[in-house]
């Protein structure tokens, strides 16, 4: 995909106030500012569409609540995509059609690579997703798209200088990582790899699975022959994780376990608990449970007043949370400059966020200059009070 500059985003739209696409887009302007979404609530993701969906609708009615945007009000639209892509593809035209969004959620890497050409065409649309895929961190070939945190390979940097910057031992730490053979689990192995080079930490080996139903008993032997101090594990929600610690500690391996991102959510913390294990990882965001963080309390005290039922403030809730915050950021700044709503004025408006403060839901001052955050927070379980707390301060890759 070329690279588009704003003459080029523009030209085959026509300049007369009278075309359909810009007299059916100045006509949301004069209204409401539209965010649309295709969230996977049924399928294999619903366990994470269900907390994401939540968390774009409750920042919406937030945010509304605040006074909108420049006194605009935020329209949430959304349909259910399954996490079929066929089916997103048909959500997002369906709403683009019908809503003419200024920016749209998609459930998954699939769907961003499968919408961009359309999403750059319309002319009127950014987009984010809950993928932390590098491939969509492009500015120059995804120019509508943002990813609303650190990539994979940012978080394994992050890691990475945690484990240089905290090891006590007398030799270097022995680094394994374990993965699965999906974008979700490889994405980031070689941005870890290149820092772990550069910072002389050794990985002494690298296990790739099935994401779930295998028999990991060749793995963990291939682990106890490499007697590993630290094990990474990447690309999974749960499952196989447990398995792999039950066997590591009958095998008599007493490894320090981390993750990332996704696998840091109760699926995984509890099942590892179970066992016995404490886990670690690299955070995007603050925990849901840190009240002391502004934006947490924020959405505690929502939460309490229109979904008390909800007690564990998921990864995936906060993803999305974040992701509607800033395209409220974007809208605001293109709307304080008298700028209309177009793809050129919203990604400028996007990258000039270098300096920002998100309550603390970040907690370093945010750059979204190069459409993605480039810093993260390690947190471990607390086996006494039964989630995850911070552990250090945040790190800047």
């Amino acid at each position: 995909m070329k690279n588009l500059n704003r003459r080029q985003l523009v030209q085959g739209l026509g300049a007369s106030a009278l075309s359909p696409l810009l007299a059916g887009h100045a006509m949301a302007q004069s209204s409401d500012i539209v965010i649309g979404a295709a969230q996977p609530i049924t399928g294999v993701f619903a366990f994470a569409g269900v907390a994401m969906n939540n968390g774009l609708n409750d920042f919406v009615q937030w945010k509304n609540s605040k006074g909108g945007v420049q006194g605009r009000k935020l329209r949430y639209v959304v349909e259910d995509s399954g996490f079929k892509v066929d089916q997103g593809v048909a959500v997002f035209k369906k709403i683009m059609a019908a809503d003419k969004p200024s920016f749209f959620y998609c459930d998954g890497t699939p769907l961003v690579k499968a919408i961009t050409r359309d999403a750059i065409a319309s002319n009127h649309v950014m987009t984010s997703s809950t993928s932390l895929a590098s491939v969509v961190a492009d500015p120059v070939n995804v120019p509508q798209h943002f990813v609303p945190g650190a990539t994979y390979g940012r978080l394994h940097e992050v890691l990475m200088e945690h484990i240089k910057a905290t090891w006590k031992g007398a030799d270097k730490p022995r680094i394994a990582y374990v993965y699965s053979e999906s974008e979700f689990g490889m994405d980031g192995i070689p941005a870890a790899k290149a820092r772990a080079e550069k910072l002389g930490l050794p990985i002494v080996v690298e296990i790739i699975t099935k994401q779930s139903g295998i028999d990991v008993t060749t793995e963990v032997a291939k682990l106890r022959r490499a007697k590993p101090n630290i094990v990474i594990f990447q690309g999974y929600i749960a499952a196989p994780m447990p398995e792999f610690i039950r066997q590591m500690k009958e095998a008599g391996l007493d490894p320090d376990v981390y993750g990332t991102a996704w696998g840091l959510d109760r699926p995984a913390f509890d099942a590892l608990a179970k066992l016995g294990e404490s886990l670690t990882g690299v955070s995007l965001y603050a925990t849901g449970d840190d009240t002391s963080v502004p934006m947490i309390r924020e959405i505690r005290a929502y939460l309490a007043k229109n979904r008390p039922e909800i007690s564990h403030v998921s990864p995936f809730y906060l993803s999305a949370w974040f992701s509607g915050m800033v395209f409220a950021e974007i809208a605001e700044r293109c709307l304080k400059a008298n700028k209309p709503l177009d793809l050129a004025n919203m990604k400028a408006a996007l990258e000039s966020i270098t300096n920002w403060d998100t309550g603390g839901l970040i907690g370093l001052p945010v750059d979204l200059s190069r459409h993605e955050v480039l810093a993260g927070r390690l947190i471990k379980y607390n086996m006494d009070k039964k989630f995850m707390e911070p552990v250090g301060g945040w790190i800047k890759v």
